[in-house]
């Protein structure tokens, strides 16, 4: 995995998650979802096999995490309901497959396509995780839980993740 620049600050609205995932293609709309549902890395979901998922328990079991801990991550409904979609077999191992049944390696130009059609600029896939950890904050989650989700060790990295809106910031002094 590469090195993540954690000093860039650029997350979507709710509005312009659902806008990117409208204007994905087939094959990278569950996987833009699963982004934005989980913060799990793009590495860590083209790599992602049907093994690690658990559907009646709700949880990805993720061994192979940058940090070198094993991370328990929850599936919710949003992203049970597209996990039950995908194809899945005894000659599928990856949950993200090409019609060839091998996984998808990167999704560079696709997801340019899709930012382009959605009119989103200066945006990077890693940024769906900033994305997650900002909406979750926003939502009110603490910033302990927000830790644990990303599979941070200090608070300190998870507090770079967890960039609010100016309208939240607006609404927080008024309080």
């Amino acid at each position: 995995l590469t090195p993540e620049n954690n000093r860039r600050i650029r997350f979507l609205s709710k509005e312009e998650s659902q806008t990117l995932i409208d204007c994905s293609i087939s094959h990278l709309k569950p996987i833009v979802i699963m982004a934005l549902n989980t913060g799990m890395r793009l590495g860590e979901i083209l790599k992602l096999k049907w093994e690690q998922v658990d559907l009646r328990h709700g949880f990805i079991l993720l061994d192979d995490t940058k940090n070198n801990e094993r991370r328990q991550i929850p599936i919710n409904s949003t992203l049970r309901e597209v996990l039950e979609k995908l194809p899945i077999g005894l000659k599928i191992e990856h949950v993200f497959t090409g019609d060839d049944g091998k996984p998808y390696n990167r999704v560079k130009s696709s997801f340019a396509t899709a930012l382009k059609r959605a009119n989103i600029l200066d945006f990077r896939f890693h940024d769906l995780r900033h994305t997650f950890a900002s909406q979750l904050v926003m939502s009110g989650v603490d910033l302990a839980t927000v830790k644990e989700l990303l599979g941070h060790k200090s608070i300190s990295m998870t507090m770079r993740y967890a960039h609010l809106s100016p309208g939240h910031m607006v609404k927080a002094v008024q309080v």
